[in-house]
This record gives C-alpha cells, structure tokens and sequence, in this order.
C-alpha cells in the first residue's frame, strides 16, 4: 500500500512538472505567433501583406493557447487523482501527436506547393515597393541586403515592379546591389540608378539563402522537435500510469465484509 502511494505521488509531481514544460511551450508558441504580428525586422513582414500569412498567424496563437488549456487540464487532474481528466489529457495529447506526424507529412509532401505560395506572396510584394520605406518595404530590403541575395527566385522577380517600369531611368532596388560590384557610398533601401541595363545586383535569390539557412540549421530544428514528442510520449505515459494507479488505489479503499 506505501509503495502504491509513493508511486502515485511521484506520478503526480512528474506529470506536474510535464505540464509545467508543456505550459511554457504554449507560451512561447503564442509569443511566437504575436512577434511574427507586431515584428517589423524579420522575413516574415514582408509577407504579412497576404491574408492567408495573417491568418496563419492567429492560427499559431490559437495552437499554442490549446497546450496551455491542455497543461491546466492534467494539472488539475494528476493534482486532484480525477480520472476522467487524465484519461481526457492522454486522448487529447495522442491527437496531437498523430496530427503533428500528419502535418510534418504534408509539407514534406507539398513543400513545392508551398514554395510557390510564397513566391507569389513576394512577388506582389515587390511589384508594389515603391521605395517609401514602409515597414514591409524595410523588411525585404534588410532581407535583400543581409542575405546577399535579390527577388525571391532571382532578380527578374523585380521585372513587374511599377516604379522600374514606367521610369526612363535604368533603376534597381538599392538593397540588391552587390557591393564588390561598386564603389564609393551606395544606399540599401529605395532605388538606384545603373549605368548599364546589367544591373550591378546578386545573382542568387533570397530563396536559396533562406534554404541554406535552414539547411545550416537542421540540426537544432529537428532536436525542436524530436524533444516536442518525447516530451509528449512522456505525458501520455505518466497520465496513464497514474490514471491506472488511481483506478486500483479506489478499489482497495472499498469496505470488505
């Protein structure tokens, strides 16, 4: 009978320290979803033009506020040994994980689907810059200037842009300039001129450099995640556990006759 309650306690304080953990993930979820919404100086503004990346974004919030509502449920039921909650923390916590492995899947599959979303994303982007340093404006150009790299796939992505266009200027946009190609001051926001119609700009699109930055940082994504799901396989087994030790511990305080 001690051993079944010093089981039962360890159980309880395990699961509560998970749901700690768990809690704080949520958390930075959520923080993640509303710096992506106010942020002005990250990749991500130059996308927010687009519903569906706005949308995106409140859908992340509403993801990491279930793990908060999910982290309070088992709490209160490891706390308070109620059965039902902690049967209802396993089934929820199975459905995340299998919904986790089946979205993993999808975007491995229909990666090139997405990549095209983008790219016609950011191309309305840069036909609409005009060089008035608005906040999106501010984000590609420190994009294109940090990352050395120019338009989505290349540079033609600039070929649509309105103010490039109907100019009798041979103008590029001032962040794509490759500065081993000039000398002397040069801007990296708005518009230049170039003395040839070759501009003096990257090659590479920011696509391939965001790639390679993800590329670089496998590592550390996949450690994310594969530390997500022990961590999830490590609730599911202690809400059971302990779900099942509360159903014996109520059977053996019943009267005998």
């Amino acid at each position: 009978m001690t051993m079944g309650k010093g089981c039962i306690t360890v159980s309880k304080y395990f699961l509560f320290l998970f749901n700690l953990i768990f809690f704080l993930f949520g958390a930075v979820i959520v923080g993640f979803g509303f710096w992506i919404l106010l942020d002005s100086q990250t990749f991500i503004v130059a996308l927010k033009n687009s519903t569906d990346v706005e949308l995106a974004c409140y859908i992340l919030i509403g993801v990491g506020a279930f793990p908060i509502l999910i982290s309070f449920l088992g709490c209160l039921g490891a706390i308070y040994e109620i059965r039902s909650l902690l049967s209802l923390y396993f089934s929820v916590l199975l459905l995340i994980l299998i919904t986790q492995f089946a979205a993993g899947a999808l975007i491995y599959f229909q990666k090139d689907v997405v990549n095209e979303q983008i790219s016609k994303v950011i191309t309305k982007v840069l036909d609409k810059y005009s060089g008035n340093n608005s906040t999106t404006e501010q984000a590609w150009d420190f994009i294109q200037t940090n990352m050395e790299c120019c338009g989505w796939i290349d540079r033609r992505d600039w070929s649509g842009n309105m103010v490039i266009v109907n100019s009798s200027q041979l103008l590029f946009p001032c962040s794509c300039q490759n500065i081993s190609l000039i000398s002397g001051n040069f801007s990296d926001s708005g518009f230049c001129e170039a003395k040839t119609p070759d501009w003096p700009v990257y090659d590479v699109g920011c696509a391939t450099s965001v790639e390679r930055w993800l590329l670089t940082n496998t590592g550390v994504v996949l450690g994310i995640c594969l530390g997500v799901t022990l961590i999830e396989l490590l609730g599911m087994i202690l809400s059971i556990c302990l779900c099942r030790n509360v159903h014996m511990e109520d059977y053996t305080k019943v009267p005998k006759y």
